[in-house]
């Protein structure tokens, strides 16, 4: 490979990340103060975003697909929220009170995404912790089932079996529970029963077995936490008739997905959980989470019953956010715009990797994609770990990054979303971009494989 590598590129232009990075070294683990932050050879440090862009402390621009791991699905400092949330701060920022906007939202909520009750909540980790209790308390049961390689919050109720090693995992249709961190006692891993995701003949056979402990089927419906895994339909329409049949709860983590598609993934399915969390996008970037369900199941909430509070659920600034981005932002017209618009990067990205003759396969849905450098299908995450090129994808995204495109969230297991203010010419400069570095990983790896490249 000719002239300087990505990673020469990437340690030239991000000097001023790398002393903050040293200096947050001796303050903080690994430098930042969330796990999914980290990133060889260090994190970026930002310091503003606006529209489809974000500015790195370097001054470096870059056309922005992470859009905070999803959250911005209304992008960085939309205008319309930019306003409205400026009346609001003028207000005060928290009462521990409710306000009139709760009322509203919750109406909002509700209608959008067909339920009868909700309750607010600040993070997607607390709505499904909150999500799984009131799974318990209605089924007087203890345990739940969740899927191999779901992410659901990193509490101990759900902490399992998130990204296991396959030689802990055991057999693919039978997956022990294993804890997914280390200060984590096994007594809550044995709470929960662990099955193969999209893989429902498994999953029959598990509720056999241990269906009549269940209180609760939790998944993501369709999984983001190994790229973008879409199961087949038949798939979570089983587990639906599963559910009916071992009176459990059916419990849709739609952290990621309820701001990706405007009714939640019940529009793309057709299959509605007894429970929903939603979160990330649906607030425009401020820390709001609800779960929703019908009237009976959450009469169980309340003094002496079913335990659920928060000093800063409900508070006027993620309330308010959370109204104006469900009613103003991320309409359907938009919604669609930020879809058709994934569904062009992602033709895009499979024309020139085709051209190139590099193996990949790309899953897309709604406002987000991934690639995976791999022509082998990934259905799940022993898929995943023993199929993708972590090194191939890793060289990727370093090329698009020192060429001015964060092209996903910076986590080998994560994906790109689009924004309702990304544009087309967003796009196009996307795909110009991954034509020059897919040209590079090509001719490098022809030449001297992946570490030159690097």
């Amino acid at each position: 490979m000719q002239g300087k590598t990505f990673l020469e590129k990437f340690l030239e232009v991000t000097k001023r990340s790398k002393a903050l990075y040293d200096e947050a070294l001796g303050l903080t683990p690994h430098g930042v103060h969330s796990n999914w932050r980290i990133f060889d050879p260090y994190p970026l440090y930002m310091s503003r975003g606006k529209g489809s862009k974000i500015w790195d402390v370097d001054g470096n621009e870059y056309l922005d697909f992470n859009m905070a791991f999803g959250a911005l699905g209304v992008g960085h400092a939309h205008p319309i929220l930019v306003e409205e949330m400026r009346k609001v701060i003028e207000n005060g920022t928290i009462y521990g009170f409710e306000s009139e906007a709760s009322v509203k939202t919750a109406k909002v909520l509700t209608e959008r995404f067909g339920y009868e009750r909700v309750r607010f909540a600040t993070t997607g980790l607390e709505a499904t912790m909150l999500a799984v209790r009131l799974a318990r308390a209605f089924t007087g049961r203890r345990k739940i089932l969740k899927f191999e390689g779901c992410f659901h919050g990193s509490h101990e109720p759900l902490m399992v079996s998130v990204k296991p090693s396959i030689y802990r995992a055991g057999h693919p249709k039978t997956p022990n529970s294993v804890p997914a961190s280390m200060g984590m006692p096994q007594e809550f891993a044995d709470l929960v029963t662990v099955a193969p995701y999209g893989d429902l003949d498994a999953v029959e056979k598990i509720m056999q077995k241990h269906g009549n402990d269940i209180a609760g089927i939790i998944l993501e419906p369709i999984a983001m936490n190994m790229g973008v895994v879409i199961p087949p339909l038949e798939f979570l329409k089983g587990l639906r008739k599963l559910a009916d049949e071992y009176n459990s709860l059916l419990i849709f983590d739609e952290v990621k997905t309820s701001g990706k598609f405007y009714r939640g993934v019940q529009e793309w399915c057709g299959v509605k959980g007894d429970i929903m969390v939603a979160a990330k996008s649906i607030a425009g970037g401020y820390p709001f989470s609800a779960v929703l369900s019908r009237r009976e199941v959450f009469d169980m909430v309340g003094p002496n019953k079913t335990a659920h509070g928060g000093t800063f659920n409900s508070n006027p600034l993620s309330v308010n956010a959370a109204l104006v981005t469900l009613t103003k932002i991320l309409t359907e017209d938009n919604l669609r715009h930020a879809q058709s618009l994934s569904k062009e990067l992602a033709k895009g990205y499979s024309d020139i990797l085709e051209e190139a003759k590099i193996a990949y396969n790309i899953s897309h849905i709604a406002t987000s994609g991934t690639i995976y450098f791999t022509e082998h299908p990934i259905r799940n995450w022993r898929d995943f770990v023993k199929f993708n090129d972590f090194g191939k994808w890793f060289a990727w995204v370093v090329g698009m990054l020192v060429n001015g495109v964060i092209p996903q969230a910076l986590g080998y297991d994560e994906q790109w979303t689009v924004s309702v203010q990304h544009s087309r010419e967003d796009v196009e400069k996307a795909l110009e971009v991954m034509k020059k570095v897919v040209k590079q990983l090509k001719d490098a790896y022809i030449q001297v494989g992946v570490e030159e490249i690097l």
